[in-house]
């Protein structure tokens, strides 16, 4: 029996306007009627009946559309990615459709066999993604990797140390930020150089950076991370003004800034094809911002120091390194989270191999390799980076002693995977940059080539081809001043690799 107090059956009007926040389906002129007083038995039903007692057309579409959002809202995390699949299966038919219409393929009698032919490449593709990313196929590329005849090669310098470094998913193009507030493009074949123009106050203020703290003067501007959709549409950054500021790559113009933030914006990450961005902070949290809608989605917590690095493949999961001296990984549509302990040092740095393992590096010169099934190592390289002090300058002091050079140059500062590979990279500021080969437990990690860089490599990125390495390097570490390497150059180096 239905009650007949608009209090006791608002829960129906409540999961809609729940579905209906940032839904393609919305509609203003139901939300208007909602306010005009209907009971919400009466909208549950769907009885709406005219003078003549005779349905209208408008009011059973209303109803039609309600009745769709409701079920998006009360769909479980397993339907939904159910859901997903289905459309996903439906547009890789249509695109192999479309192949065939361009090559002009009209036989009318073999259509049944072309939809058969059709149906077989969509389940070796679907099988093959699945196999990606799931980790059991993972390419050779590390056996491959020839020694380098030339080191590292400075593609462009940068006035203070460069933070961060990212390529494009074609490969085709770069992108890198130093503590200067220097964001930068650059083509990889020619290294021609595009800079981005900072808005002037008043206009950041407008696209969102409002508030006293927030405001992005010329000290606040420093930029500590990047990250670039896989669409190449949108680059996002962040640094000491709080904020995620979005950029159009495709006019280097400013769109949006994101506030929320209660710290420095350390890190970015894209989950691969889709829009959603993750960002994590000093203030202990990782955000989820919706680009394509420019919303606010969610904050997750579970750190308790500040958030260094995250990382995100093609899953809504996302791997996260503070200060804490934990890696957790958070599953976000079972809103749960798995912990990672590391022993006696602080993680720096992480990255994933695949959704069932992944690499860390520590401040105690450490790099981890872990796997999902296990909160602790499977397997350790312990002074992975060791310390150099064959060039000058480099933590000494004038009689010749080391000052602290052991724990602020070999301390590993970022690693990096070739997706899909067996291909790793770590850097430090201990002169150089190692290429590792990750083998599955529990063989572990083997080393491969040493590859010479003066300065803190406080950034890597993989080709997905594994054909180059790209490195931002600076005199400086990252996240603050600790030491400084004046032989140092601020800048981006290219390794070229040949695979044989």
């Amino acid at each position: 029996m239905k009650s007949k107090n608009p209090k006791k059956g608002g829960s129906a009007i409540k999961r809609s306007k729940f579905a209906i926040k940032g839904d393609p389906f919305f509609d203003t002129e139901p939300k208007k009627r909602r306010k005009m007083g209907f009971r919400d038995d009466y909208i549950e039903s769907g009885e709406s009946e005219d003078e003549n007692g005779v349905m209208s057309g408008g009011e059973e579409r209303e109803e039609d559309e309600d009745e769709e959002i409701d079920q998006f809202a009360r769909e479980t995390a397993d339907e939904k990615r159910q859901r997903m699949a289905k459309s996903y299966v439906e547009k890789l038919r249509e695109l192999a459709r479309r192949e065939e219409e361009e090559e002009g393929e009209e036989d009318e009698e073999r259509e049944f066999e072309k939809e058969g032919e059709r149906d077989s490449l969509v389940v070796k593709k679907l099988m093959q993604e699945q196999l990606e990313e799931s980790g059991r196929l993972r390419r050779v590329i590390a056996s491959r990797v020839q020694k380098p005849d030339r080191g590292f090669e400075v593609l462009l310098k940068h006035r203070y140390s460069v933070t961060a470094v990212c390529l494009s998913d074609d490969d085709s193009k770069g992108f890198s930020a130093s503590k200067d507030g220097t964001i930068v493009c650059w083509d990889v074949d020619t290294g021609k150089v595009e800079k981005y123009q900072w808005p002037n106050e008043e206009t950041l203020r407008l696209h969102g950076a409002k508030g006293p703290e927030g405001q992005a003067t010329k000290h606040s501007k420093q930029v500590s991370s990047l990250a670039v959709s896989t669409d190449g549409r949108y680059l996002a950054s962040g640094g000491l003004d709080r904020h995620v500021h979005l950029w159009d790559t495709r006019t280097r113009e400013h769109i949006q800034a994101f506030p929320g933030h209660r710290g420095p914006v350390s890190c970015l990450t894209f989950r691969q094809g889709t829009s959603e961005l993750f960002s994590g902070s000093f203030d202990r949290s990782i955000k989820i911002w919706n680009v394509e809608d420019r919303a606010y989605v969610n904050t997750l917590f579970g750190h308790q120091s500040e958030v260094l690095t995250v990382d995100c493949l093609r899953k809504e999961r996302v791997l996260a390194t503070g200060r804490d001296r934990t890696m957790q990984l958070f599953k976000v549509p079972e809103e749960s989270r798995l912990i990672f302990r590391a022993s006696t040092s602080s993680l720096e740095c992480c990255c994933l191999i695949d959704n069932d393992e992944f690499l860390s590096g520590s401040d105690d010169g450490n790099i981890e390799l872990w796997g999902i099934q296990k909160k602790k190592p499977v397997y350790i390289v312990k002074n992975a980076h060791a310390l150099l002090t064959d060039f000058k300058g480099f933590g000494q002091k004038d009689n010749g002693s080391i000052s602290n050079g052991h724990l602020a140059c070999s301390w590993v500062s970022s690693v990096t995977v070739c997706r899909g590979s067996d291909l790793a990279a770590s850097g430090a500021g201990n002169g150089s940059v190692r290429l590792w080969a990750v083998e599955s437990a529990p063989k572990g990690i083997k080393p491969l080539y040493d590859l010479p860089l003066v300065g803190f490599v406080n950034s890597l990125a993989f080709a997905k081809s594994g054909t180059f390495l790209v490195a931002g390097v600076g005199q400086e570490p990252r996240l603050g001043r600790w030491e400084r390497i004046s032989d140092a150059q601020n800048g981006v180096a290219i390794q070229r690799l040949t695979l044989t």
